[in-house]
This record gives structure tokens, C-alpha cells and sequence, in this order.
């Protein structure tokens, strides 16, 4: 897998260039407090490589060793801290470098895999320490008589390559769905009026670790009330009322692919009238949405679905007047549906990938993209003209979609979303 991910890489290089790619910095929260570690998405992508202080070298011109890593020596008195390294006898037989050094001898052996080369890929700015070392090694190499003629972001290449999916890669995505969407239905089940936002949280994730996902995709999401109107809350610490909706936005990764699903529901189980009349408009936009999806859309098609559907509802709630088509050019649903309907999905949550082409027109979409259809109705405290018993109702409903070679395929479509299927979920 792996290695075919380099060879692609590879090819699509210009002639006479060489690529160096350096693992993510490994963080501490205070002296001897360790953050886990969670590796560069385009390293691990083309490696599989889960460990800190390492460089991937891949140089295509040189006759024996087209793929090299740098990895950190064997240090007995370091390891009984922080566990055993992979090393370069591993890096070689389990990660299938052609050749491995160890961290030390990064200036005795990269030249000669710079040697013939005129253009350099590499992405500065993600580890400061290796950045340095690096920019210090590429000074004594390129020079006057041998001139570095161009330094070209490897993202140039890894955007096409990562934002179609392989199958392997759609196996991985459909367990990070199958298992953030266990912890939502978990979530469902668990909420009780009187809760802590954080102890539905605990719900949902404690599914997620147990089913193999060892991180989140991100700061999981749990707004209820008027913490569901804000896009990114992630304190999760107020108590939930009877009466109030829960906007949960979770996802599980696993191994390293995420899952991104959101729900909002009801803390006792039932929808109130007003809850039922946003969250309907919401449902009906995130389902049209997902049926319009298509190989040749693309994703402004998709939001301007969701924006058509939500436009059209506010002006039937008498918040907004006016002609549809001019209200959705002067974006008057921002008010209240402030976001985009989609981004991709794969080894990150907002995933590698151009979402317009190069000649500026939207990217349209293709069988192996995945990404979220997730539309909202947000009213704040406040709003002028719109009665208070809409107030603070925030509801979003994201799931991710796969796109097929004739449509689309709801890998979410585990998590209930209908009406009568949430309240039937909590009752039991």
C-alpha cells in the first residue's frame, strides 16, 4: 500500500528533484508529561510510519536507493522512558526503506541523494527543529556551482493523490464510520436530563476507544442549548436541561482515517414543535443534498442544495422576506446557516485536496472522494424577528458520503436521523 503511494508520488516529480518529508514534533504538555503522539498526516500516508524524529527521503534519480529514512538510534537509557525505537535494521524490514540511517548521520548521507538534483520538495514550517537542521544541510549542499533552482510544495502532488481513495483507504473509512457512529448512538441512548455535557462526551468516546480508535478526529463537540449555537464549542462543560436539544459533533479515528458525523437530538427523548419545524428544514436539506451527490458535481452544487432548502424555510417562518434568488445572492441564510455544507474526509478531518481546479471552477466530483454533507439552522438569543421560543435551538445533521460510480454511499447511515427513529432510539 505504501509503497505504491511512493512510487505514484514519485512519478508524477519533476526530473532532476528529490523530496524530503520529516515526521510531526513530538509535544510535552510539562516537564515529563507527554502528549501522545500522532504522526504527519503526508508522512504516515506514504510510509506508515508512527514514529517522532524521522525523515523520509525519496529521490527517484539515484540508482539503488529511491526511498530512504532517517530514524532515531537505539538509546537503551531513552527507550526505558519512552519505549522501544523502530531503528534502522525495522525501517528497512518492516517499512521497506531501501536504505536506513540513523538521525545522526543526516549530514554525512543526505548529499548524495541530493547529488543531480536542481528542484526540492519539501513543506516547511511543520517541525521547527528538523526545519532547521535541514535548511542547514541544504546550505552546504546547494551553492553557486550547483544552484537549487526550485523549492515546490509536495502538496502539489499529495493533493491529488489523497483526495481520491483507494479501496484500502475506503475499508479504513468505513471503520472510522462504523465506530463514531456506535459512540453517537451510545450518546443517544446515555442522555438524560440533568447531564453534564462532558459526561455524554464520556458516552460516546469510551465506545470509540473501545472499538480500537485510539484518538478522536477532533475535539469532540457536545453544545447543548445555547452551546449548540456556536460552531466550534468544545468546553462541553454546562449541565443539559430538560427541554433542550444536544448538537453532538464526534468522530472516531482509526488508524488515522476519521470519522465526522454530527446529531442533534433532544435530552428527554422528544422533539418540542419549534425543535421539530428547524429540525425538519435541516433533515430535509442534508437528505436533498446527499441525493443530488454525483460523479461531475461538485461541492458548491452540494451547498447550494442545502442553501436553496434552507432559504425557502426561513422565508415560510417569516424570518426572512424577499425574492429566494435575491435573498440566496445577497446570502441572507447566513444569519442562521453560516457555514459550507461539505469538506473531504480522509486521513485529516477537512482532508488534503483542491476544492477548485487550477483554472478556478469548482472541482467536480469523482468515484473514491469522500466528504460531509452537513447543513445547519443556528438561532442565537436575540435574533430580531424571530420569536423566542425558536431561541438558542442550534441543529446540524452531517454524515460522510462516499462518491460511487452512479451516486453516492452514506457510510454514516448507521446513525439515526428521521424523527420518530431518535425518539424510538431514546425511548428504549
Amino acid at each position: 500500500m505504501y509503497e505504491a503511494r511512493r512510487k505514484a508520488f514519485m512519478e508524477q516529480m519533476q526530473p532532476k528533484s528529490v523530496a524530503i518529508f520529516r515526521s510531526a514534533p513530538a509535544f510535552e504538555l510539562a516537564q515529563e508529561a507527554a502528549v501522545p503522539y500522532r504522526q504527519d498526516s503526508d508522512f504516515y500516508y506514504l510510509t506508515g510510519l508512527a514514529e517522532a524524529g524521522a525523515i523520509c527521503v525519496l529521490a527517484p534519480q539515484h540508482k539503488e536507493h529511491q526511498y530512504v529514512l532517517f530514524v532515531q538510534a537505539y538509546n537503551p537509557v531513552e527507550e526505558i522512558w519512552t519505549g522501544k525505537r523502530i531503528g534502522v535494521e525495522r525501517a528497512m524490514e518492516y517499512y521497506g526503506a531501501d536504505i536506513a540511517y540513523t538521525l545522526d548521520q543526516l549530514g554525512e548521507k543526505l548529499p548524495q541523494y541530493l547529488q543531480g538534483s536542481s528542484t526540492l520538495y519539501y513543506g516547511n514550517g511543520v517541525g521547527q527543529f528538523l526545519d532547521g537542521q535541514l535548511i542547514e544541510r541544504f546550505k552546504s549542499y546547494f551553492t553557486r556551482m550547483n544552484p537549487l533552482k526550485a523549492v515546490l510544495d509536495p502538496g502539489t502532488i499529495l493533493d491529488e493523490l489523497r483526495l481520491v481513495k483507494q479501496a484500502d483507504e475506503i475499508a479504513l473509512l468505513r471503520q472510522a464510520a462504523d465506530i463514531s457512529a456506535e459512540g453517537h448512538i451510545a450518546a443517544m441512548k446515555a442522555a438524560r436530563v440533568g447531564m453534564y455535557e462532558y459526561q455524554l462526551q464520556a458516552e460516546l468516546e469510551y465506545v470509540f476507544r473501545k472499538r480500537g480508535a485510539l484518538r478522536v478526529s477532533y475535539e469532540s463537540i457536545v453544545g447543548s442549548g445555547p452551546n449548540a449555537c456556536t460552531m466550534h464549542y468544545v468546553d462541553n462543560t454546562r449541565r443539559i436541561e430538560d427541554g433542550e436539544l444536544v448538537l453532538v459533533d464526534a468522530g472516531a479515528e482509526y488508524e488515522y482515517y476519521c470519522g465526522d458525523i454530527t446529531r442533534t437530538f433532544p435530552v428527554n427523548g422528544r422533539f418540542t414543535a419549534p425543535q421539530r419545524v428547524i429540525y425538519e428544514l435541516v433533515l430535509q436539506a442534508n437528505k436533498a443534498a446527499i441525493a443530488s451527490v454525483k460523479p461531475g458535481k461538485t461541492l458548491e452544487d452540494i451547498h447550494n442544495v442545502t442553501v436553496e432548502i434552507i432559504t425557502r424555510g426561513l422565508v415560510d417562518l417569516g424570518w426572512l422576506q424577499g425574492d429566494i434568488d435575491a435573498l440566496i445572492e445577497e446570502k441572507k441564510h447566513s444569519t442562521f446557516y453560516m457555514h459550507s455544507a461539505s469538506h473531504w474526509l480522509g486521513l485529516d478531518t477537512h482532508d488534503r485536496g483542491p476544492y477548485k481546479g487550477e483554472d478556478g471552477q469548482w472541482r467536480p466530483l469523482a468515484p473514491g472522494m469522500v466528504l460531509t454533507i452537513e447543513p445547519g439552522v443556528y438561532i442565537a438569543e436575540g435574533i430580531e424577528g424571530v420569536d423566542s421560543t425558536y431561541w438558542n435551538i442550534g441543529v446540524r445533521v452531517e454524515d460522510d458520503v462516499l462518491v460511487t460510480a452512479d451516486g453516492c454511499e452514506v457510510l454514516t447511515a448507521r446513525v439515526p436521523k428521521e424523527i420518530a427513529d431518535i425518539e424510538a432510539l431514546m425511548k428504549s
